[in-house]
């Protein structure tokens, strides 16, 4: 029975982190009043407000995780240093 326990376990952790995509990019945009994050390459995100924001500014190297079943979901935004 613990082995069962294990293996679906282990089988959950893995098909959790297979759902996530992220994508990086540098800041075109960003207009804090809509939460919206515009990327150099045309991309524009928008950031729910249960998300954590740091404070970005044009120009700022950014990651934004987002759910690979919904890619307009964004789970999380982390600022390169």
């Amino acid at each position: 029975m613990k082995k069962i326990i294990l293996a679906a376990s282990a089988i959950a952790i893995m098909t959790g982190s297979a759902l996530a995509s992220a994508s990086e990019g540098v800041v075109a945009k960003f207009n804090s009043d809509v939460r919206v994050i515009t990327l150099e390459n045309g991309k524009s995100y928008t950031i729910p407000r249960h998300i954590g924001l740091p404070q970005v500014q044009v120009g700022d190297k950014v990651t934004i995780n987002t759910k690979s079943d919904d890619a307009d979901q964004v789970t999380s935004v982390l600022r390169a240093l």
